[in-house]
């Protein structure tokens, strides 16, 4: 049992909960997920680790109402208790000092795309932070990206905050005024194939974190497997990040529509 220390809404569907799990945070790295079940009878949902505190022994969740599972725990408040926190899971990000990064992140991937950008930071590199959703009540996590970032781009499709526009937009700004040596993107399936596209035309290398269907998390049941490079892949074990230039993602996108 894993109890929630904190809970803040971002939007009517998308929380931020502060949970105690001390191992998780001292081992955490960024890029890895944990698998969480709300309850007894809760099914095993994976979510990106967008923080930890070592000395607090705590990890950040955010989480997107999308299904019953993810509003149980969206119902969930401080004080309450998740039934399991299992991680961390997956492959670390690749961090080292690549020159310009820019970190592109559509809704709720602001989240996981957070410790990477910091870390990205960290090490030495130029980092552009592109911002996306459908309006601005959508934008997460803007003030930490800040505190990273040396250029934050906000692009809304409405237009209700920073520029009107699609986050390829906002990419495709960056690399026409000056060198990247990366693209780092995570969120909707169909918004991460477009900027991989747009990064394959002008030849910049780019990494992507794949939101496949999961269950165990571990590579056993296969349902997370996706096409890369001509190969099949687990995305819980051989991922979640991925030369983005490789993945087969009508693939993914048709076996995302099929659940």
């Amino acid at each position: 049992m894993n109890k929630i220390l904190s809970k803040e809404h971002f939007s009517e569907k998308v929380v931020k909960l502060v949970v105690e799990a001390p191992l998780i945070a001292k081992a955490r790295r960024p890029g890895h997920f944990v698998i969480v079940i709300c309850d007894e009878k809760g099914e095993r949902i994976p979510l990106t680790i967008a923080d930890a505190d070592v000395r607090r022994g705590t990890i950040t969740l955010v989480v997107q109402a999308i299904g019953e599972s993810t509003a149980r725990i969206c119902a969930k408040e401080a004080g309450e208790y998740l039934h399991d926190v299992v991680g961390p899971l997956g492959r670390a990000t690749e961090i080292r000092n690549y020159g310009t990064v820019v970190c592109c992140g559509g809704g709720v991937g602001v989240a996981p795309l957070l410790p990477i950008l910091a870390a990205m930071k960290e090490a030495g590199n130029r980092v552009i932070a592109v911002l996306a959703a459908r309006t601005r009540d959508l934008i997460i996590l803007e003030e930490e990206v800040r505190r990273h970032a040396d250029e934050v781009i906000i692009m809304t499709d409405d237009g209700s905050y920073g520029r009107k526009g699609l986050v390829t937009n906002g990419v495709e700004e960056v690399i026409l005024r000056e060198k990247v040596d990366l693209v780092c993107t995570i969120g909707p399936a169909v918004m991460m194939k477009f900027v991989s596209l747009l990064t394959k035309k002008y030849e910049v290398p780019t990494i992507c974190s794949l939101n496949t269907i999961m269950v165990d998390g571990t590579g056993m049941c296969g349902a997370c497997r996706v096409t890369v490079g001509g190969k099949m892949r687990f995305v819980c074990v051989d991922g979640p990040e991925f030369d983005a230039h490789q993945v087969d993602f009508d693939e993914m996108l048709t076996r995302l529509r099929s659940y």
